[in-house]
């Protein structure tokens, strides 16, 4: 279920599906880098403002799902522009500043995100743009990057599936207002 909250922006509100923190694997593939699977950590919040605030991290992960090392770190803004158009900027870890422009779907929880600008430090590899699409499917956010640089065409590099994270306070909420339960609690089903 997708819950609006009181102090939310009125703009902010067709976003209000990707509020919360978020956990979950997913896979990275792109040319010149070893193919892994990852977990990764994303949370948007607001303050009332007319922006989300996003941080995202993800870690390489063994075969036995165990965290080996970092893999990407980003941060960012979300606003809603008029006409339903997505405004995102992100900086990464890899010292890149990206400004995004996309269009929430009609009738669905889901953003096309295409880059507008890209900036980069001189450190920084190669990259020339990218897309995304986030997509809020039965109560999952799921993801897909793609990514081009001056030698590789765009093409997906990264997607996940994450879960929404509930926090012991959630539980301990939830648990306050549970229906009466019957004592064997089995009669609860019938």
């Amino acid at each position: 279920m997708i819950e609006i909250p009181s102090d939310l922006h009125r703009d902010l509100v067709p976003l209000a599906w990707l509020l919360g923190d978020w956990a979950g694997a997913g896979v990275f593939d792109f040319p010149g880098a070893e193919k892994c699977n990852f977990g990764q950590e994303l949370s948007f919040r607001h303050d009332g403002r007319d922006f989300l605030e996003y941080t995202s991290h993800s870690w390489v992960l063994d075969k036995d799902g165990n965290k080996v090392g970092p893999l990407e770190s980003e941060s960012g803004f979300w606003r809603i522009g008029k006409d339903r158009q997505v405004e995102t900027v992100m900086t990464r870890d890899a010292g890149v500043v990206e400004v995004w422009y996309g269009q929430l779907a009609e009738g669905k929880p889901q953003i096309d995100l295409v880059t507008d600008a890209v900036a980069r430090v001189e450190a920084a590899e190669p990259y020339s743009g990218g897309k995304r699409l986030y997509g809020y499917v039965n109560g999952d956010l799921l993801w897909v990057g793609e990514k081009q640089t001056p030698e590789v065409s765009l093409r997906p590099y990264m997607s996940a599936q994450l879960k929404k994270v509930v926090t012991p306070e959630q539980v301990a909420e939830m648990a306050r207002n549970l229906p009466d339960m019957p004592d064997d609690g089995i009669a609860f089903f019938k």
